[in-house]
């Protein structure tokens, strides 16, 4: 039986633009004492403060329209799994010790690392039909986007916190004496992650990406401001935290740079001003993802309105090459994935949050959906144009929290092809090498939580590596499934010794095949 630690902190680095914590680092430390808990259901407690979306009663006439696509076999029963041909489902592991919200998923050698609102957990994917929990980690903290690189293992928190320990209960947003931001562990011993250090972050840290550069890592951390009740959150808040982590040292994490990616005028700053200039889309007030593609010394950004690409040579000071927005469709620029030539972009709009039911008729087939871009020109000329818009084409039920997630490429020489996560839409493989004509050729899903409420769950993430689809479900836990199409077949080949899906690979040239 796996034990559930209560990691102990041994450093911490502030960011001086973020908020005042309450506890300093002897404080929280001692305050810990190391606790070891057994591991089980009740060994862990939710957060409250971090339980993410709650659910929600629909309206009689939407859970009576469920009820009767379900009888009619349009969609899928309750928790029922449908997928096509061409994908198996090889194995669940639901959830445990962790009992909050599933996230994102990141990997190294032959380990899956899945972050959960309440911390994290390590599984052994050797034989991917039975996964083996290695560890889990309590560290309550939304949302726990988490990636490895080497020894290191980074967490992202982004809701204020008593203090920086994984010991920590959850603050008010109007307190100012909080903490939110960066955690780093030492994962030399797989199965006893070690919390090393914690830097503070203003706005806390909604997702990061790390830059891997000689004997440091660079971290991006992108964070925004949702509303103006947080002390740190204040406009304009129109740039990203850069974090140098020396390798050998992580305990010496600081805070280098807070590049301005949107500069402007006035008390909001830059980037797209969202309604009621223009209705229905998101204010930027930040980035909530980037991906970096470090042999291109190239970036790409989703902003809440705004798309960006940016060059990174120097990481240190990323630039802004071009910027886009989309008035018409796009409500919250989500994240954003290169193809392997690195002169395309697949931007996701994440319409309604990630908790409404936006893949339906009334929502239609541009809105919630990913938007393709190329990148046309050379250096600093280069333009992202937009091509086309790609959804999933099963309309789900109005109790089923459905928009466009997190994906990877699945790496075949020639083509430009994606899996991807949609939450209760399930996990969606397309292929997007003719950038006006996207299609589907794979998916599986499972039925809605509920046909009379709208529960959030679904794949949170769906990722692609060595030869497996990965998916981590908000709700039922982790999936692995089997893709077995000639068109993916040749990716079987490529064998990765670690992936971070936003520190994305050249699979070619960087892997074995």
């Amino acid at each position: 039986m796996t034990s559930l630690r209560t990691p102990r902190t041994t450093s911490d680095t502030r960011d001086p633009r973020a908020r005042f914590r309450r506890l300093g680092v002897a404080s929280a430390a001692a305050g810990l004492l190391a606790t070891l808990l057994a591991a089980g259901p009740a060994a862990a407690t939710p957060d409250p403060g971090d339980a993410g979306p709650a659910q929600g009663a629909v309206s009689s006439q939407q859970a009576a329209e469920a009820r009767s696509a379900i009888q009619s076999g349009e969609i899928p029963g309750v928790d029922e799994i449908v997928h096509s041909q061409n994908i198996e489902h090889l194995a669940n592991v639901p959830k445990e010790a962790l009992q909050s919200l599933n996230t994102d998923l990141a990997f190294q050698g032959k380990y899956a690392f899945a972050g959960n609102y309440d911390g994290f957990r390590i599984y052994d994917i050797s034989n991917p039909k039975a996964p083996k929990t290695v560890a889990q980690v309590l560290c309550p903290g939304s949302q726990n986007d988490i990636s490895v690189s080497g020894n290191l293992l980074f967490l992202s928190t982004d809701s204020s916190r008593s203090d920086n320990s994984c010991a920590s209960t959850t603050q008010p947003a109007s307190v100012k004496e909080s903490w939110e931001g960066m955690k780093i562990f030492d994962i030399s011993d797989i199965a006893n992650p070690k919390y090393v250090a914690a830097v503070e972050t203003a706005c806390g840290s909604h997702t990061h990406t790390i830059l891997p550069k000689g004997k440091n890592v660079y971290v991006y951390v992108s964070s925004y401001s949702p509303n103006a009740a947080f002390p740190d959150c204040q406009p304009p808040h129109d740039g990203i935290s850069v974090i140098k982590v020396p390798r050998k040292a992580p305990e010496k994490a600081a805070v280098v740079n807070f590049p301005v990616l949107f500069p402007g005028e006035g008390p909001d700053g830059g980037g797209n001003p969202g309604g009621p200039t223009n209705p229905g889309v998101s204010k930027t007030t930040g980035c909530h993802d980037i991906t970096v593609l470090p042999e291109e010394d190239l970036a790409a950004g989703a902003c809440m309105g705004d798309g960006i690409l940016f060059d990174i040579e120097d990481p240190e000071h990323p630039r802004v090459i071009d910027r886009v927005q989309d008035n018409v469709n796009f409500a919250f620029w989500h994240s954003a994935t290169f193809n392997q030539k690195a002169n395309k972009v697949v931007f996701t709009d994440e319409l309604g949050g990630g908790s409404g039911a936006t893949c339906n008729a009334v929502v239609g087939p541009n809105r919630g959906a990913d938007g393709i871009y190329d990148i046309v020109g050379k250096g600093d000329k280069r333009k992202l144009v937009f091509r086309s818009y790609f959804k999933i084409p099963r309309h789900q039920a109005d109790t089923e929290n459905c928009v466009a997630h997190n994906g990877s490429l699945i790496p075949v020489k020639g083509k430009d092809l994606m899996v991807q996560a949609w939450y209760q839409g399930g996990v969606s493989v397309w292929d997007f090498t003719d950038s006006s004509a996207p299609k589907e050729i794979a998916y599986f899903e499972r039925g809605p939580l509920s046909a009379t409420t709208i529960t959030t769950g679904g794949s949170w993430s769906a990722y692609y590596y060595n030869g497996h689809i990965y998916s981590n479900d908000i709700a039922k836990g982790f999936d692995v499934l089997k893709l077995s199409d000639r068109r993916t077949d040749p990716a079987k080949r490529i064998r990765m010794d670690q992936l971070n899906v936003q520190t994305q690979p050249d699979y070619f040239d960087d892997f074995k095949h």
